[in-house]
């Protein structure tokens, strides 16, 4: 999905704001990577319709010629899972470290400053970025705030 973002991007003219396209993309294959060797493996099946989802925008891409439609399929796709990343931090806090979701949140705050000028296009991926982050920081930090209050209650009933 990052490859497909940057790819439309730099397709649409982006230039400085590419820098945290693609450090984000380096990143997930570096985390890809770890996966493989420590992870728990294997497909689901949601990880097979996103997967088909993100081939259906390259598809309406090479039809159109319009790198657009990749890129707001490609950022629909990681809004899923980005969805899913926060519910999983709410649910297990511990299981996410804040300070990568706050520092990934920062650089897409500044790849969309570093657009320069007003383009819907070139800013979405990079604004997208910082609100999925900071999405998932409100679930780690909703998250913590839940487990101490079941903790405090749980203290008290003693």
């Amino acid at each position: 999905l990052g490859l497909i973002a940057f790819s439309s991007q730099l397709a649409k003219g982006a230039t400085d704001s590419l820098w945290m396209t693609a450090a984000q993309t380096f990143g997930t294959v570096i985390v890809f990577g770890l996966s493989l060797k420590l992870g728990v493996g294997g497909f689901s099946q949601r990880d097979k319709i996103s997967l088909g989802i993100a081939a259906l925008g390259l598809v309406v891409w090479f039809f159109t010629k319009e790198a657009a439609y990749a890129l707001f399929i490609s950022i629909a796709v990681d809004a899923i899972g980005a969805g899913l990343t926060a519910i999983k931090a709410y649910e297990m806090p511990e299981s996410e470290t804040l300070i990568t979701w706050i520092l990934s949140a920062i650089s897409g705050l500044l790849g969309a400053i570093a657009v320069g000028k007003f383009n819907f296009i070139l800013m979405a991926y990079p604004f997208y970025v910082f609100l999925a982050n900071s999405w998932v920081i409100s679930g780690i930090l909703l998250g913590h705030k839940r487990k101490t209050k079941v903790q405090a209650g749980s203290s008290l009933a003693r």
